[in-house]
């Protein structure tokens, strides 16, 4: 006789069965793990953005040009590092913690461009570009307008 033509009988399993076996071979969530993760790579970027609005104070800058000057350089190291690969791996290791500094919405910004541009400057990078940060800054224009406008109103 073939292996084949032998045939194991259907296993019945009740629901309640069948919630304990998926219990006990799904992964256990690492919600700890992940959260000092973002806490500690997101702190990291922060540092580093506020060295960097240090280092513009100290040569003469007022606090204020100094933010935006911050701002500026962790925009562009967070462009950079995504034209590099290099800030897909941070995203890997720490979540939310790179995610929510000003360099991951550069990220968000580049990498889409990066993917599309073997569609050409236009039809790829331009009409790309945006396909992620678009709707939050569409949804962040359009809230500060709202925002703005009760502001005015009640004052």
């Amino acid at each position: 006789m073939d292996n084949r033509t032998l045939r194991k009988p259907a296993i019945s399993i009740t629901p309640e069965e069948y919630k304990t076996l998926s219990q006990q071979y799904t992964p256990k969530p690492t919600l700890v793990k992940n959260v000092v993760r973002a806490f500690v790579v997101g702190g990291i970027i922060c540092a580093i953005g506020q060295i960097f609005i240090n280092l513009f104070v100290s040569i003469g800058l007022s606090s204020i040009e100094a933010s935006t000057a911050g701002t500026a350089t962790m925009i562009f190291i967070g462009a950079l590092l995504t034209g590099l690969g290099l800030y897909d791996e941070i995203g890997k290791f720490g979540g939310a913690g790179s995610i929510v500094p000003v360099t991951g919405f550069a990220n968000s910004i580049v990498a889409p461009a990066m993917e599309f541009k073997r569609e050409g400057y236009v039809l790829g990078v331009g009409a790309k570009l945006f396909t992620i940060a678009g709707p939050v800054l569409v949804y962040g224009i359009a809230t500060s307008i709202v925002i703005g406008l009760v502001y005015f109103l009640l004052h």
